[in-house]
């Protein structure tokens, strides 16, 4: 008898069919994936990455390049791009995440598909493939906490990697149980490198290196069948007994497309999701002390409990990575700048010596009601308040529940998603206006062949 779990996740995978909403959906979530991949590629560091010697001659294409490898490798390159800027869609629960990390498994599997098995695989069938891994990834976040435990959520991007992968490629149950089984017998990341003093790059591809790990699993499974049927259960040696002790793997909720419907877009800040609303509340401060900035006397930050755990920073701040993650240097960006782009993180920026006075005189406190609003699934609320107090006595005050990626705000959100697409297209080296036609071309009438053929030099 196999784990419920992966019973689940199998029957899920290999049988659900998303209804058109969720599919659309999953169209405006893979063309913003696609704009994240493309504006990353202007970071030196992204295409210094481009370049690791190991990659292998192959006929697997990374986005927006000219790069040729086998089919693991795009897989990782594309799920890297995609996470590189932290600009990608995004999940809270117990666990976080970001359920587009899966997208470069997703968009290499259906182009192997297509060229190496000559399966007919439409745009609809790659949408589809989104909405379940959207799914998978975050009903797992929904009731488990890897953080808890030092884990990583990349965990579950691999789970979720390797379930659509095997619905891709055709599998039998029997294959699907065998993927899923062992990818949760693989080994799972730490978080170490979310966290000072050892925050760094590994978090942009972290997510790309499980999914292309979840995609291999699957490919296993097609030589050896062999299914771990207690894989999560087994005393001593299970998923459970040695990296959740106490809080054992559930998944309790009904699978359907929820995440994809109510996914969060990082639409103006790429910065980490706990921050959005603070980014946001310190710029509507900034346009009413404009000429003022100096005159900053405290400030205060009054958000969620994992917004206080995750990235409430003091110290030094040593690299890009360090700083999108902190929320204390994302607000006294946001207050001396009025905006914040990926640039904002830059040493040169990072340099500028009002930043860290402003992050000396900055508290950041836990609100227990913001906390209450975040966890109740009924409205996953991202609330944040920054109050500034001038050296006059006066004090400027913003609180905002929701972030602009919320579905709440979804309509005031498009047309800022539609200028995120425009730059990263009219930027890059890709034909613009073939990707406009079919961004915004119908669903039906979105042909595959097209997308593949544009998306990659």
């Amino acid at each position: 008898m196999n784990e419920p779990v992966l019973e689940k996740l199998s029957y899920y995978a290999l049988n659900y069919e998303p209804n058109k909403d969720s599919l659309l959906e999953a169209k405006l979530c893979f063309f913003d994936s696609l704009a994240c991949a493309l504006l990353s590629l202007r970071q030196n560091n992204v295409q210094k990455f481009l370049k690791l010697p190991y990659l292998s001659k192959g006929e697997y294409k990374v986005i927006g390049t000219n790069i040729k490898t086998n089919i693991i490798d795009s897989v990782f390159l594309n799920g890297a791009l995609i996470r590189w800027l932290d600009f990608n869609d995004t999940w809270l629960a117990k666990e976080w995440g970001h359920p587009s990390d899966n997208l470069g498994a997703v968009l290499s599997l259906v182009d192997f598909a297509k060229n190496s098995r000559n399966l007919k695989i439409s745009f609809k069938n790659l949408l589809e493939n989104m909405v379940i891994a959207h799914e998978i990834q975050g009903s797992l976040a929904i009731e488990n906490s890897l953080n808890e435990v030092g884990l990583d959520h990349v965990a579950f991007v691999k789970v979720a990697s390797a379930a659509v992968t095997s619905r891709i490629l055709g599998h039998t149950k029997q294959q699907m149980l065998s993927t899923l089984s062992n990818a949760f017998v693989d080994g799972q990341s730490l978080r170490t490198y979310r966290h000072y003093p050892n925050t760094g790059a590994r978090k942009s591809w972290a997510a790309g290196d499980a999914s292309a790990r979840g995609v291999k699993h699957a490919f296993i499974s097609e030589i050896s069948e062999e299914t771990y049927p207690s894989a999560l259960s087994a005393e001593r040696w299970g998923f459970n007994d040695v990296l959740m002790h106490k809080s054992p793997l559930v998944l309790e909720r009904e699978l359907n497309s929820y995440v994809m419907d109510n996914i969060l877009y990082k639409v103006l800040y790429p910065a980490e999701f706990h921050a959005q609303t603070a980014a946001e509340s310190a710029i509507k401060i900034h346009q009413q002390i404009k000429g003022r900035i100096a005159d900053i006397k405290k400030i205060q930050i009054f958000t969620q409990e994992p917004g206080v755990r995750i990235i409430s920073k003091q110290g030094e701040l040593k690299n890009y990575a360090d700083r999108d993650h902190c929320i204390e240097y994302i607000v006294a960006c946001c207050l001396i700048n009025g905006t914040l782009d990926s640039n904002s993180y830059l040493d040169e920026v990072a340099n500028n010596p009002l930043i860290d006075n402003f992050r000396s005189i900055t508290r950041t406190n836990e609100n227990e009601e913001y906390t209450k609003l975040y966890y109740d699934l009924s409205k996953r609320a991202i609330p944040n308040k920054v109050i500034v107090e001038m050296k006059n006595g006066d004090t400027y005050s913003e609180e905002i529940l929701y972030p602009l990626g919320h579905k709440k705000r979804r309509k005031e959100a498009l047309p800022h998603l539609n200028n995120k697409f425009l730059n990263a297209i009219n930027n890059s080296d890709l034909d613009a206006k073939n990707l406009l036609s079919l961004y915004n071309n119908d669903l039906e009438k979105i042909d595959i062949d097209e997308v593949l053929t544009n998306i990659f030099r």
